[in-house]
Formats: structure tokens, sequence, C-alpha cells
């Protein structure tokens, strides 16, 4: 399974087993992490997901699509490597992921 470790805004890290074909959100509530609220379960209709998708994987989980940037209007802190953790499956290529949490979701 891989694992995917999520690094809230204080830089405390957290490592958990994921599901491949569950999502980076739906790890996150799976196992208590902290600082991903999820309010639209999963339907890319709100920002409260909103992780940082480390440097290194940026390229292997790839750009956010048209309606992923239109959500990611309405995240607070916006950087280049901003995804929506709802649209991030999990796949094999991503074992060893790192997500960070900003300090305030939506």
């Amino acid at each position: 399974m891989p694992k995917i470790t999520y690094v809230d805004h204080a830089g405390t890290e957290r490592t958990v087993e994921g599901s491949v074909g569950a999502t980076v959100m739906e790890t996150a509530l799976r196992n208590n992490v902290p600082g991903i609220d999820a309010e639209c379960g999963g339907a890319c209709a709100c920002a409260t997901c909103h992780v940082y998708v480390a440097d290194a994987w940026i390229e292997v989980v790839g750009k956010a699509q048209d309606m992923e940037q239109d959500m990611l209007d309405f995240a607070s802190d916006v950087r280049e490597n901003s995804r929506l953790s709802c649209q991030i499956k999990i796949t094999p290529a991503l074992d060893g992921l790192v997500v960070t949490t900003p300090s305030q979701q939506g």
C-alpha cells in the first residue's frame, strides 16, 4: 500500500497507508489527519481539502484540471504547487508522496 505523508502548517508529519484508487483526501479522513476539512466530501465543489504538493512530486501527481483550478480560486494562499487532495488519486507511483496542509482551509 502506498504511504502518504501529510505535513501540517506547523511542520508535524503524519505518514499513513493509502489504498490504490482512493484519493489523498479520503485517505486523510480515514486516518484522522488534521488540516483537511473536505466539506463537500470530495466532489470538487469547495476548496477545503487544499494541499501543497512537495516539489519532488509535482510531475508525478500532475497538474490540476480546469474544474479544480476554478475551485482553487476559493482557497487561501494558493501556490504553484497547490492541489485539491480530493482530485489526487492514489496509485502505486505515489508511494512516498508528501503533501502539506495550509494554515487554514477555504
